[in-house]
């Protein structure tokens, strides 16, 4: 049962993270003049092997100031939702270089009242020459209930020449003796060399807390466009037993847009860490997602993401399906969509399964607003 319950919570995140990253994606492909909107949605398993909740947000906007408020609520013992937690989230444009943020994290116990667990304040601000600076800061109550901050995050992005760009994160946990150190570096490299071509390299540092900076992960590539799409290419090295660096993993993404008006985007993994097997020399693919997107002709957009990964028990065998997820969204009546997402597991039988469904609705007009003409060629 435990175990049952383990997957299902991955499931519930997986469902979640890939609903959010769909409606994100539809909304920054929308112009918008609404102030203010609100979205519901209830979530549940069809064979009750874990607890429903419902999810409410609501954004409103004034002048420079932005406030989104999201509220989940979890199933009672009684059949009723009673308050689980809370999250606002608030933006303020300072002027036309600086802007502050701020969220808060709040638990709810059933009597309706909130504790705050944590607060994140950020300053984001654009300097000259194309360069850019975030502060961000994370902050945790004490037993008394004062802030105490446990981390800091410094981004720096600057612009060494044209088409090219440097971005420095130094990550600054607690010390243990009530003041901060800093634990994580990352340094970030975009280079353009063609009108089509982008090569990028991000090397993850770690303080060993005797003055040295290790290297724990390399990620560098290329994103090349042409007229059918997007193919980026990255590989992913970590030291080895004898400190150097290794290649562990590659993955090659395909995006591409169809004549019909489509989106399809491939990503296939190929690893050093094969499923089933103890040690494998070089690499092999052990996992492809597969995402469409498509507007019908009612307007409804329908987007189908299927996961398909290597069976522990054959290493040899070819990748088999292991999940899917079925995200829609159709236009409603006084500018009101209706969303449906859908997970969908397949067993080592070949037996389908749906685990999770989330069903809502949303006035807001990145969601509401449709488009049902194909999209246009990339040129």
């Amino acid at each position: 049962m435990r175990a049952k319950r383990t997957t299902t919570t991955l499931t519930v995140i997986s469902a979640l993270l890939f609903a959010v990253s769909f409606i994100q994606n539809t909304s920054a492909q929308q112009n918008t003049t609404s102030k203010s909107w609100s979205s519901s949605t209830q979530q549940g398993s069809p064979d009750g092997s874990s607890n429903p909740f419902r999810t409410t947000t609501t954004h409103n906007e004034v002048n420079s100031r932005s406030i989104d408020k999201i509220v989940v609520e979890a199933l009672g013992p009684d059949g009723r939702y009673v308050p689980y937690s809370e999250t606002e989230r608030e933006s303020v444009k300072v002027n036309d270089t600086t802007e502050r943020r701020i969220e808060r994290t709040y638990a709810r116990n059933a009597d309706g009242q909130r504790t705050l667990t944590q607060q994140t304040d950020e300053e984001a601000r654009k300097l000259s020459g194309g360069a850019s600076k975030v502060v961000r800061t994370t902050a945790n109550p004490d037993a008394n209930g004062s802030l105490q901050i446990i981390q800091r995050m410094l981004i720096d992005s600057r612009q060494v020449a044209p088409g090219s760009r440097d971005t420095t994160t130094t990550l600054f946990s607690a010390d243990g003796s009530g003041g901060l150190s800093a634990s994580m570096r990352i340094e970030e490299h975009e280079r353009q060399t063609d009108p089509k071509t982008v090569e990028f390299k991000k090397a993850t540092s770690l303080f060993d807390g005797t003055g040295h900076w290790n290297v724990s992960e390399v990620r560098e590539g290329t994103a090349k466009q042409d007229e059918a799409g997007t193919n980026k290419e990255e590989r992913v090295l970590r030291p080895d037993a004898d400190g150097k660096m290794s290649l562990v993993e590659r993955t090659v993404t395909r995006e591409a847009n169809t004549p019909t008006g489509e989106k399809r985007d491939t990503t296939e993994t190929y690893s050093t860490n094969v499923p089933g097997q103890a040690g494998h020399e070089g690499l092999k693919l052990v996992k492809r997602e597969s995402t469409v997107q498509r507007t019908d002709a009612n307007g409804a957009r329908r987007s189908t993401r299927q996961v398909e990964s290597a069976d522990a028990g054959d290493p040899t065998a070819a990748l088999r399906t292991t999940q899917q997820a079925i995200d829609i969204v159709r236009p409603g009546t006084n500018g009101v969509a209706q969303q449906t997402s859908t997970i969908v597991t397949t067993d080592a039988n070949g037996h389908t399964n749906a685990v999770w469904v989330d069903m809502g609705k949303s006035d807001e007009p990145a969601a509401v607003k449709v488009d049902p003409s194909p999209a246009p060629k990339k040129k």
